[in-house]
């Protein structure tokens, strides 16, 4: 990738960002909109993590990192602590990639 199409992209990030802020001073999102829009992060991050964990390059693939992914929602759905819940699930994975 060259250097001239780094800093048209960044520039193009950098002009939606300053439209966005300035279009978001003038006008409000109607209260409907803006719970979608409040709802779509989870939703989005919850997808990237499921396809990260169980894509095989196009076939389902269940292995150590579903199995980690399960502990993890486990210690989390129980009440553990972030960085528990992190420590864990990367441990289980960890020790089952090593079996």
């Amino acid at each position: 990738m060259s250097w001239v199409m780094i800093l048209s992209l960044a520039g193009g990030c950098y002009f939606f960002k300053l439209a966005g802020l300035v279009v978001a001073g003038k006008a409000r999102p109607s209260p409907l909109l803006d719970r979608v829009l409040s709802g779509l992060t989870p939703a989005v991050l919850a997808g990237l993590i499921v396809v990260q964990t169980f894509d095989g390059g196009g076939t389902l693939d269940v292995g150590a990192g579903a199995v980690g992914l399960l502990i993890g929602g486990v210690a989390a759905r129980r009440g553990a602590p972030f960085v528990v819940v992190l420590v864990l699930a990367a441990g289980v994975t960890a020790v089952l990639r090593l079996l």
